[in-house]
């Protein structure tokens, strides 16, 4: 598991392409106690690092990966962001991510406000379902608060610390981001779907989740 808060902006350096995709990431703040086997968030992606020496880390990419997020159209030169996976002892920054993308979504909307910007990204609807005002969501790995949702998009703010040190700062309108919902949204629904015996007329009210200690 991770906290969505970044802890470094890697660069691609070199990526093969192969049965797998070898990509290979220069970064400095994510190699301290790193070992092979390693679980690593590149853009919010989940992946293991498969090698790494003194300034750089290698990571497999498969051909599912590849096609469902947006690490199909990354380029050498390109910004990631990175982070390891949470230690038990660590302070939850951010909110439980698991670096299992639910989709890809598009920046349709950058704008100014203040010092800090906002963004408007569209995103499938298997996304938005899960998406509530003031609720977490990743984008590319990054832990962000909703500002708003509408049934296309959804709204985040982008302080200008965040800008600053993820690929956030330096992406703009047309491009794609990795999109992860909060796992506790996805694990209500499934209670409540399965629950039994279902509610009378098909509606989940006060008195239905009282009478199974839901409240």
């Amino acid at each position: 598991m991770f906290t969505g808060i970044i802890e470094e902006l890697g660069v691609v350096k070199r990526i093969d392409r192969q049965q797998c995709v070898r990509v290979t990431i220069l970064a400095k703040t994510v190699l301290e106690d790193l070992k092979i086997g390693d679980s690593i968030t590149v853009n919010g992606v989940c992946l293991t690092v498969e090698g790494f020496d003194t300034s750089e880390i290698t990571v497999e990419i498969s051909p599912e990966t590849l096609a469902v997020t947006s690490l199909g159209v990354v380029k050498v030169g390109d910004g990631v962001n990175l982070e390891r996976a949470m230690r038990l002892s660590d302070r939850l920054g951010g909110h439980l991510v698991s670096g299992h993308v639910d989709g890809v979504g598009h920046i349709r909307e950058r704008r100014l406000e203040g010092d800090s910007y906002v963004l408007c990204i569209e995103s499938p609807q298997e996304v938005l379902k899960y998406c509530v005002k003031k609720g977490s969501i990743a984008v590319d790995g990054i832990s962000l608060t909703l500002n708003d949702v509408t049934e296309r998009n959804f709204t985040v703010t982008i302080i200008p610390h965040t800008a600053k040190v993820t690929t956030l700062g330096l992406k703009g309108v047309g491009d794609g981001v990795n999109l992860e919902v909060d796992v506790v949204g996805k694990y209500i629904e499934r209670f409540l779907r399965h629950e039994e015996p279902k509610p009378s007329g098909g509606r989940i009210d006060i008195e239905y989740l009282r009478k199974h200690k839901l409240l």
